[in-house]
């Protein structure tokens, strides 16, 4: 075992590539995620208002829109052709348009209709451009029918409790700020670590059967594919379990994320993680053993592990053929753990079925290596 753990450093000692690859690469990738969207939230995004009224009241209206910190009017268009062309070319996101003859008919009591149109093919910026001109739309519509009443003799007081029955107060659980990347960045930037540790395991491993250096690799480890694997791992697992450490410190010392249940047990949540992510990927190359199909079906799963793991869509609102798959993923379970540990503040006794999951990935490669070892002791490279 000690001379196949020798051997494991001196090959990632070897080639620059592999730190490159399993320490910069992934530093780089956090602290990107982290500084990208370190404001928490797009803000000042460029839209635009079409104000075919020209009066006090959509002048008032078009203020308002800009007093809004999630939008930035950049653009006053004087018709809808040239606002829609703005939109086309990707200079806005959305614009808001005043119709004309807006404040005789809202005064009057006609029927007058306020249009506002995003760009959703970009879901975050168009999201929160649609949640800007809604919330603008009705303090308008609010304000219009206050003026309205009064003028009509109506108490003020009244109108405002007919108005606005109901005063609701909103305190999100968990993230109270709102804040984008203290979700988005405990998820992306594990699944950016899986995806990097699915690559550096397939690769150090199949490319033994490339090379045809297979065979003296299991000789060297007393004939024992076991000791063989581990011999590779356990130094790939060192480096990655550093990493692993250094980006909790980024997003929980450095950030200042919140984490409101055991630091420890986010901790082993993450050593778990990085074990379980490579024991799938040893099992992927024990199945099929042949270095380019299984680095492309390692990346493909990777990458989908960005949508199916639930970060952007919950899983329970997934067809059942397609959710079923998130469950295969170590992503998965370290993300349900995050979730539950650090945003929730549960015990880590109501996570204990997500640990176990991540245990049960340890012992899946186990059942396959038979054939890794019969594919070692006959290399045949297929191009």
């Amino acid at each position: 075992m000690r001379k196949a753990i020798i051997d494991g450093f001196r090959q990632l000692v070897s080639r620059p590539i592999y730190l490159i690859v399993m320490v910069v690469v992934p530093m780089v990738t956090a602290w990107f995620l982290i500084d990208l969207m370190r404001e928490g939230l797009p803000l000042q995004l460029p839209t635009a208002i079409v104000d075919l009224d020209h009066t006090t009241t959509s002048r008032r209206t078009a203020r308002n829109l800009a007093a809004n910190e999630l939008v930035d009017v950049v653009y006053s268009p004087e018709t809808y052709h040239d606002a829609m062309e703005l939109l086309r070319k990707g200079k806005i996101y959305g614009f808001f348009m005043i119709p004309s003859n807006f404040e005789r008919d809202a005064v009057s009591g006609k029927e007058t209709t306020i249009t506002y149109y995003v760009n959703l093919a970009y879901y975050v910026p168009g999201s929160l451009s649609f949640k800007s001109f809604k919330q603008t739309a009705v303090t308008t519509t609010g304000g219009i029918m206050v003026t309205s009443l009064v003028s009509a003799g109506v108490d003020e007081g009244m109108i405002r409790n007919m108005i606005q029955p109901v005063v609701t107060q909103v305190h999100p659980y968990g993230n109270p700020w709102t804040n984008y990347s203290i979700y988005l960045s405990n998820s992306f930037i594990p699944c950016a670590l899986q995806l990097i540790i699915f690559q550096i395991t397939a690769f150090s491993f199949l490319q033994e059967i490339k090379r045809g250096s297979s065979i003296r690799w299991i000789q060297d480890a007393g004939g024992s594919i076991v000791k063989a694997c581990f011999g590779k791992l356990i130094p790939q697992y060192l480096i990655f379990a550093t990493v692993g450490m250094a980006m909790l410190g980024m997003l929980y010392g450095f950030s200042h994320f919140p984490l409101n249940g055991s630091t420890l047990g986010m901790v082993a949540a993450m050593l778990l993680f990085i074990a379980a992510s490579q024991a799938f990927a040893l099992t992927i190359c024990s199945i099929i053993p042949n270095l380019r199909f299984a680095l492309s079906i390692l990346s493909l799963i990777g990458i989908l592990s960005f949508s199916i793991a639930g970060f952007s869509f919950p899983v329970e609102q997934m067809y059942g053929g397609v959710g079923i798959f998130s469950y295969i993923l170590p992503i998965r379970y370290y993300f349900l753990i995050y979730i539950n540990t650090a945003l929730n503040g549960y015990e880590l006794y109501y996570c204990r079925w997500e640990f176990v999951g991540l245990i049960v990935f340890l012992a899946l490669p186990f059942t396959m290596l038979w054939k890794l070892k019969r594919y070692a002791y006959h290399p045949v490279y297929i191009p």
